[in-house]
């Protein structure tokens, strides 16, 4: 950060140091709720507040147990010696994997069906021929403008008339209508910048339509088609409201096993996982910062 000039007046200045401590309070009062299941995931203590002993930074009252639920609920023997056969009653009957197994599954299916259809709907949208382009656009994010709520009983209603609710298929299906706007509008933008001339060239130079397609558009739209795709992974990995709506309990996913954890068993574990869902929404952020920095540079642009 640049130091002021120093002809900075004295408002210039207040404003300067204000707006950045306005907008690291933001910044707190956003993060600040999300931060603090941190520790709260470490209680050694079954509550969802510090206790005493916590504050007083006593290391007894920090504890593992809560990650170690997430291995062992659910299991017919947790009390048995960690070994292949503890490791294959923890994947076959623990609860908690059986969520993150339905979890990654759906996640990733719905997001190879989200970004195939996402780039195939960009890639003729970005083309100046399209009729009516804004229009179907505009139809094509809806599923973000719509309440979601909305989206799920509609849904609900329709694969309950032909035989889809209460399957995976069901649950893919409507987490890629809820992911493929990102892929839409994540491609779309980075296709704004596309130089087409490169697309006549290659025709010109006798490339047929698939070896355009995999040759040059798609090296230079990859870091966008990535992006898109991380954002409907995420989508789909922190759904509930649908999930509720069309899965049973084979279905059932991580936000949808926190859901029935708050309603029906109150326990910390709830917190451990949502410390590591964190984590790992951390990691994929980072990752679409590094595909958007990337995608900037390869268009000539210097990363903001």
């Amino acid at each position: 950060m640049s130091a002021l000039p120093s002809y900075v007046g004295p408002l210039e200045r207040a404003w300067y140091y204000g707006f950045r401590i306005l907008c690291g309070l933001i910044f707190i009062f956003l993060i600040a709720p999300i931060l603090i299941i941190v520790p709260l995931s470490f209680n050694a203590e079954p509550y969802f507040t510090f206790t005493p002993e916590m504050l007083s930074l006593d290391p007894e009252a920090f504890s593992m147990r809560w990650y170690l639920d997430v291995l062992t609920n659910g299991m017919s023997d947790p009390g048995a010696p960690f070994s292949a056969a503890w490791l294959a009653d923890s994947w076959s009957n623990g609860q908690w994997i059986h969520s993150m197994k339905n979890s990654f599954l759906i996640a990733i299916s719905a997001t190879v069906i989200a970004t195939t259809l996402g780039t195939i709907a960009a890639l003729g949208l970005s083309r100046p021929e399209m009729p009516y382009g804004d229009w179907i656009m505009g139809l094509l994010i809806s599923p973000m403008i719509v309440p979601l709520i909305i989206s799920a009983a509609g849904m609900y209603f329709f694969y309950s008339y032909v035989g889809l609710a209460s399957t995976y298929l069901g649950v893919i299906l409507g987490h890629a209508a809820l992911g493929t706007p990102f892929v839409i509008i994540t491609v779309t933008a980075t296709l704004a910048g596309f130089d087409h001339s490169l697309t006549r060239a290659a025709a010109n130079l006798g490339a047929k339509p698939s070896t355009t397609f995999f040759r040059v558009i798609m090296p230079l739209t990859l870091p966008g088609v990535i992006s898109g795709a991380l954002f409907a992974f995420i989508t789909s990995f922190d759904e509930v409201v649908l999930v509720i709506f069309l899965s049973s309990f084979e279905q059932r996913t991580i936000p949808r096993q926190m859901w029935s954890g708050i309603r029906e068993q109150i326990s910390p574990t709830i917190l451990a996982v949502a410390t590591i869902l964190v984590v790992m929404s951390i990691l994929l952020l980072t990752v679409v910062e590094l595909l958007r920095r990337r995608s900037e540079r390869l268009r000539g642009i210097s990363p903001s």
